[in-house]
């Protein structure tokens, strides 16, 4: 009965076959929702975060989207003083401000939406991004200002309007003042138009509820990205509402396209060059600065 006196030998600090053994970093791979397929996610970035092997289109974060989209060291950011408040004195499983802070503290304190100005293709437009990692995108008082702002700098400045739109739609904890925003975007888009300059609206996936009911399908050209969700409400609400079975896939670009709810369908490795040369048909070709005259 000596055996369970017996000590074990000592264990070995480090075997060979655990030097050999070394664990991989998390991030270091990504999955493709739709075909499964694995890659390098530094790859993947490369590749804008589509899918190499089936073409569909991940998840981008915003600023990668930003530095993708327009031209190298272009962009200047406005409007970040903009916070937002609690006016209705919002809560639900928590209150509004402690969601608005730990947005913020995830994400960056840009809200749901980052305005400025950039080159596009070398000619200056002014454009906005959806950040949908900020509360899914949803559009508050900030964001609808925000966007107000772009069309009002484009018209300021004589210059394009270009906004990309990722979005659940309005932000419920902001009420009333939130589907504010539909009218209050809406009216600031109209005087671009008035003003005879072009307005390029790209729905990303998704755009939905009070964005896509207001300033996303109202430009002057509309395109999307392969696969992106756009509408209004939700397909279990609208089957419920009209008593019907919905196509399938009804809400998705390619059947958008189909019925003339866009224009195209591009995909984000060409929609940067697509956009500048749309830009340059409706506005000419960018002029290079004149030289300056020299004295005799």
């Amino acid at each position: 009965m000596a055996w369970w006196r017996r000590k074990k030998d000592p264990i070995e600090p480090e075997s060979q076959a655990s030097k050999s053994k070394t664990s991989i970093p998390k991030g270091m791979w990504s999955k493709c929702e739709a075909c499964s397929e694995i890659t390098y996610t530094d790859e993947l970035v490369q590749n804008l975060r589509v899918c190499p092997l089936c073409g569909h289109h991940m998840p981008m974060p915003t600023a990668e989207r930003i530095a993708a989209m327009v031209d190298e060291g272009s962009w200047e950011e406005l409007d970040t003083d903009l916070r937002s408040t609690d006016p209705l004195g919002f809560c639900d499983q928590k209150p509004y401000e402690e969601r608005i802070r730990r947005a913020i503290d995830r994400v960056g304190p840009h809200d749901a939406f980052r305005s400025g100005l950039a080159r596009l293709g070398g000619r200056p437009v002014s454009v906005g991004f959806f950040a949908f990692e900020f509360m899914g995108g949803s559009m508050g008082s900030v964001v609808g200002e925000k966007i107000a702002r772009v069309f009002e700098r484009a018209v300021e400045r004589r210059i394009p309007a270009v906004v990309f739109s990722a979005s659940g739609g309005a932000r419920m904890q902001e009420g009333i003042l939130s589907l504010m925003q539909m009218a209050k975007t809406s009216v600031a888009r109209a005087r671009v138009r008035e003003a005879r300059l072009p307005y390029v609206s790209v729905c990303l996936h998704p755009t939905t509820g009070g964005v896509a009911a207001s300033f996303a399908m109202q430009g002057d050209v509309i395109l999307a990205e392969p696969g992106a969700l756009v509408g209004f409400a939700g397909p279990r609400v609208i089957q419920q509402t009209i008593g019907q079975e919905l196509p399938e896939g009804f809400q998705r670009a390619e059947f958008l396209l189909e019925h003339g709810m866009l224009d195209a369908i591009v995909s984000r490795l060409e929609l940067r060059e697509h956009l500048s040369q749309l830009l340059s048909l409706l506005c000419g070709e960018v002029r290079a600065p004149e030289p300056a005259a020299t004295g005799s």
